[in-house]
């Protein structure tokens, strides 16, 4: 190694000393300051006057120095000579160096701010870890709830709702998004933006996670080649929460966590021991898609209870002034809310799913009410309307069972939630299934990840295929005509959900083609990515599953009423209570029923009215609580919404 010159250790130690901050540069330029003017004096001093000594003279160099108005004060050709060098150097030195570094810092500090490493001095607020493609429509779902909010914070004794998003970077460009984002605009000064990763102790410093009353962790997204999956991410932040409550000795705070693989939930809840609801995306997802394949129109349905906008969602209510009612008189005093069951804790301290039982059933202390509405106030008693008369209905003697039936499934694309699909498609015992899955991956590497997730199905049978449904020729081959239902999965292995929603809609327009041709028509059931992607193809034919808005709706709910998730998981699992179709030819309904007629007929069955689904030539209209007095006024293809509960027939091959 060469030795260095004298110039270039000079050089290295202002280096070292420059990286340490604005408050050394500032030291050092003073320095030179004070060199210079110093210089400046002792080149004045032998001339004597008008200067009476050393200290006169470096006060004369140091005004030079710092103004050039003085320079025509000066008299004398040395002095002015050395005024002028001064003032040269004062621009150089006092003015360029001090206003670039004083300008730099005030940059860093502004950048610094808006980054959000600040700690925020909050309580009893919202904290969402990760900007995800669920955080745009979970803040929306949560800026949107007013009175499920406003109970929740009168719950937590907070007077508004504050939101705290953890992003890997915040910048200007997330704050045009909020503003952007339909549900949020102005509401976007609610959502405070704060850098970090959930994985990190600091940026959950940042968020004040121990003080929040719901923390919300959607899963992050990771390419299919990484080997830290959301899963481990989210594992590693609940077990950061934990270990900062342990240390500070706070409490830990009620924690809302998606999970991608739903045999995660044990090592989610052995990793946090306090309060958590974890919600699993994929399994959501996939059961939803389940349902949908042996219910043709039920996307409908979910579409309205789990996205927010116009429609009826679902209300849980606590046992306030209800003990010793029964369901009936309870519904008889809302009719504008439809009564589902109720909640009832088990001797294990786990809820119980009560949906459509004997209207007989009391309120008991610690139940909570199930309900179906259009608003929050219409699960309130009406005053303004008498109440209805009782509509008796006790429990069918033997559940629906469902007949066995064999279907041909073709799945189109492949994504992570493939496997928890199979695997849902698997539980149904009442159904023999062919599933044939296409896609552009090697078909060793599909196998592989379904086999590790499912191991062997016990009743479908699975095969995969490896070719491109985005070209004509190929999609032609697979003979999609054939099939009971057609699925059009919205890919994971790009690099964004537009990208991957429109491989998908282009498929979905080439399918159009060819099955108008064959003349056939399956089912076709079309998942999206990305919200904005809904409205693309108008007039379309294809039940639609937009993934994030049914997720964030779940999380943001669940979030707000934990008691939520059970019912959900009731709802969209196989068996148990589910929303199913009826012929109205089935029943004995009037020529001129209305829906309290109806509510009385399917009593007599122990079903429970939902709704219609109307059959119009632009395609099928969902109704779900209607008015009890209108009539019904069904026409040919009109099925009516019931909740059953279910009890499948196993197939032979059982």
């Amino acid at each position: 190694m060469l030795p260095l010159r004298f110039i270039d250790r000079v050089k290295f130690f202002v280096e070292r000393q420059f990286v340490r901050g604005a408050a050394f540069q500032l030291l050092v330029v003073a320095l030179v300051i004070g060199l210079i003017s110093l210089v400046g004096g002792l080149l004045v001093t032998p001339l004597g006057e008008p200067f009476d000594g050393l200290a006169d003279a470096i006060w004369w160099a140091f005004l030079r120095l710092t103004d050039p108005g003085y320079l025509g004060d000066d008299s004398g050709s040395w002095q002015r000579f050395v005024s002028t060098l001064l003032t040269i150097s004062g621009y150089v030195v006092f003015l360029g160096a001090l206003v670039a570094i004083l300008t730099r810092w005030l940059i860093t500090l502004m950048n610094d701010l808006e980054r959000g490493l600040t700690p925020v001095s909050l309580k009893n607020h919202v904290v969402v870890l990760g900007w995800t493609p669920l955080t745009l429509p979970l803040l929306s779902e949560l800026l949107g709830a007013s009175r499920r909010v406003r109970r929740f914070l009168e719950r937590h004794d907070a007077r508004r709702l504050n939101l705290v998003v953890l992003s890997e970077e915040a910048s200007a460009a997330q704050v045009l998004e909020l503003r952007s984002e339909p549900g949020i605009g102005g509401k976007a000064r609610q959502v405070i933006l704060r850098a970090g990763q959930p994985i990190q102790p600091d940026a959950l410093h940042r968020v004040a996670c121990l003080e929040a009353a719901a923390v919300i962790i959607p899963s992050a997204v990771h390419p299919s080649s990484s080997l830290v999956s959301a899963d481990v991410e989210t594992v590693k932040a609940l077990l950061s929460i934990t270990a900062q409550a342990r240390q500070s000795g706070q409490a830990l705070p009620f924690v809302v966590a998606e999970v991608q693989d739903l045999r995660k939930r044990p090592v989610i809840e052995r990793a946090y021991p306090g309060p958590v609801e974890v919600v699993a995306g994929d399994a959501t997802i996939s059961r939803l898609l389940a349902q949908n394949v042996f219910h043709p129109g039920l996307s409908a349905i979910y579409n309205e209870l789990l996205t927010s906008g116009v429609g009826n969602e679902l209300y849980i209510r606590s046992d306030d002034g209800l003990v010793g009612m029964t369901l009936d008189s309870l519904a008889c005093q809302r009719p504008r809310a439809l009564v589902l069951g109720l909640l009832r804790k088990g001797d294990d301290g786990q809820w119980q799913v009560l949906l459509a039982v004997a209207t007989t059933t009391e309120i008991v202390a610690g139940d909570r009410i199930v309900m179906m509405a259009r608003s929050y106030e219409d699960t309130e008693p009406d005053g303004r309307q008498s109440p209805l008369k009782p509509v008796p209905r006790m429990p069918a003697v033997a559940p629906v069972a469902v007949a066995a039936r064999q279907r041909r499934v073709l799945v189109l694309g492949w994504s992570r939630k493939v496997p928890a699909l199979l695997q849902e498609l698997d539980s149904y015992p009442q159904q023999q299934l062919q599933v044939d899955v296409v896609s552009v991956v090697p078909e060793a590497q599909r196998v592989s990840a379904v086999s590790a997730y499912l191991g062997t199905p016990r009743r479908l049978r699975c095969q995969h295929l490896e070719a491109d449904y985005m070209v004509e020729g190929e999609l032609r081959r697979l003979r999609p005509d054939g099939y009971d239902t057609i699925l059009l999965l919205s890919s994971d292995r790009l690099s964004s959900g537009e990208e991957a929603d429109a491989r998908a809609m282009v498929g979905y327009l080439q399918l159009e083609d060819i099955l108008a041709e064959a003349g056939g028509r399956p089912q076709l059931i079309l998942e999206l990515s990305d919200p904005d992607n809904r409205d693309l193809l108008g007039v379309h034919q294809a039940e639609m599953l937009v993934s994030p808005m049914v997720l964030s709706h779940v999380l943001a709910q669940v979030a707000l009423r934990p008691e939520l998730r059970v019912v959900l998981d009731e709802l969209f699992c196989a068996g148990g209570a589910e929303f199913q179709f009826r012929d109205p030819a089935d029943y004995p309904l009037p020529a001129s029923a209305d829906f309290r007629a109806l509510e009385r007929v399917l009593a007599h069955q122990g079903e429970l009215a939902v709704g219609v689904w109307r059959w119009h030539a632009t395609g099928p209209q969902l109704e779900l609580n209607p008015s009890r007095s209108g009539y019904l006024d069904l026409g040919p293809g009109d099925r009516l919404v019931v909740l059953a509960v279910t009890n499948p027939v196993a197939s032979s091959a059982d």
